[in-house]
């Protein structure tokens, strides 16, 4: 992209130590080689003139101006009327990649620091056994192909990382969106508006509600905490873990009162303790009322706003049958599919509170944190309203 957009992400100041292990404790991830090997890694994106990327540059930047007046009539939320504490940037691959480098960097910053503090001597074991390097490296690798299928993101937490303005950046990857637009062979203008509905949306959800950030980075870090204070008694939860997930698979695993089999639980959730789980779960039901808001959003516009929206929506959704196997053994692993369910689980949330107290009631949601949705909401909106009240 555009010099002055690569520039302005690479000479970002690195995470203050306020959010970061100390000067003295192992880093255990190299953040630095994480970036340069994402870089070295990701794939080229499409052939283009230095006039057709100023081109797009310029369009995109229009388009994510253009978006935030709908967003503000879709939604209601006043917040959109002023997001000048901000930016939105049109970045290409490698500077997407640094510019997770540095958020990873911030939002694993508390939990290293606590393991720093409480006990160095197993963070120092670690650190000898894995090495810095590996683990910057085996990030990097992984950062190089999500690089490649992001189309936007917004990042609340850089400004904790002592980068941009204080409310975060919004990141539109320029090669992905246009690579995307191609291959479905829709209209540019149109696709480009389309997404910058969604991505906007996640710009004007924080703005909304400003104690959101903080919110999540504390339950991150509490979640972090907990499961690197167990970090002891990992190799015997692993055992139990492996001992069930062979049971289950056996048919000898635990059965229901009517005799059926359990429905055999993910490594993950075997190695979790019930706070753990909580935890996780909390934030599993905020990603999903993100996600699934900022698609209500996108998909709240009609042809007077994006002309060729329907045949848009149509090849978008159609997309995932056409992956090759590959592409799909590692969006598997990395937990891609999972957000895609996130984004439809949330979506159905908020189509279903809006539908039954409108958008005003729906609002609601970004008063405070107590306000947010439980996952077992998310998935039974009449839990969510009786419990507001409304």
């Amino acid at each position: 992209m555009e010099r002055n957009e690569r520039n302005r992400l690479s000479h970002d100041r690195k995470p203050s130590t306020e959010k970061s292990p100390s000067p003295d404790a192992p880093a255990l991830v190299n953040w630095d080689l994480a970036a340069s090997t994402a870089a070295a890694m990701v794939a080229p994106g499409p052939k283009m003139s230095a006039r057709e990327i100023r081109e797009a540059v310029a369009d995109l930047r229009a388009a994510a101006d253009t978006s935030v007046a709908h967003v503000h009539r879709i939604t209601g939320l006043e917040a959109a009327r002023d997001l000048r504490d901000s930016d939105v940037l049109v970045v290409d691959r490698a500077s997407w990649a640094r510019a997770n480098s540095q958020s990873f960097s911030v939002l694993m910053g508390p939990a290293l620091q606590h393991l720093a503090e409480t006990r160095p001597e197993q963070l120092e074991a670690a650190n000898t056994a894995i090495g810095g390097t590996m683990t910057g490296a085996q990030l990097g690798a992984v950062l190089a192909f999500l690089s490649s299928k992001v189309l936007g993101q917004y990042d609340p937490f850089a400004a904790l990382g002592g980068v941009g303005k204080p409310g975060g950046r919004l990141l539109l990857v320029a090669p992905n969106i246009i690579t995307l637009e191609r291959e479905l062979n829709v209209e540019p203008a149109d696709f480009r508006l389309w997404v910058c509905l969604h991505e906007q949306t996640h710009r004007v959800q924080f703005a909304a509600a400003p104690w959101l950030r903080e919110h999540m980075l504390e339950q991150i870090s509490q979640l972090s905490n907990g499961m690197m204070d167990k970090a002891q008694t990992l190799s015997e939860r692993l055992g139990s873990a492996v001992k069930a997930l062979t049971a289950n698979s056996a048919g000898t695993g635990e059965k229901d009162n009517d005799g059926v089999p359990r429905k055999p639980a993910d490594l993950l959730s075997l190695l979790q303790d019930p706070q753990d789980k909580e935890r996780l779960s909390h934030l599993t039901a905020v990603m999903s009322l993100l996600e699934g808001h900022a698609n209500v959003v996108m998909d709240a516009v009609d042809a007077s706003i994006v002309p060729s929206v329907k045949t848009i929506r149509q090849r978008f959704n159609n997309r995932g049958a056409k992956r090759g196997w590959i592409d799909r053994f590692f969006r598997q692993i990395m937990g891609l599919d999972a957000k895609m369910r996130q984004y439809s689980d949330g979506a159905r949330f908020v189509r279903a509170v809006t539908g039954r107290v409108g958008m005003e009631g729906f609002n609601r949601v970004w008063e405070k944190a107590e306000n947010l949705p439980t996952e077992a909401e998310i998935h039974s909106a009449d839990l969510w309203i009786a419990r507001m009240g409304l």
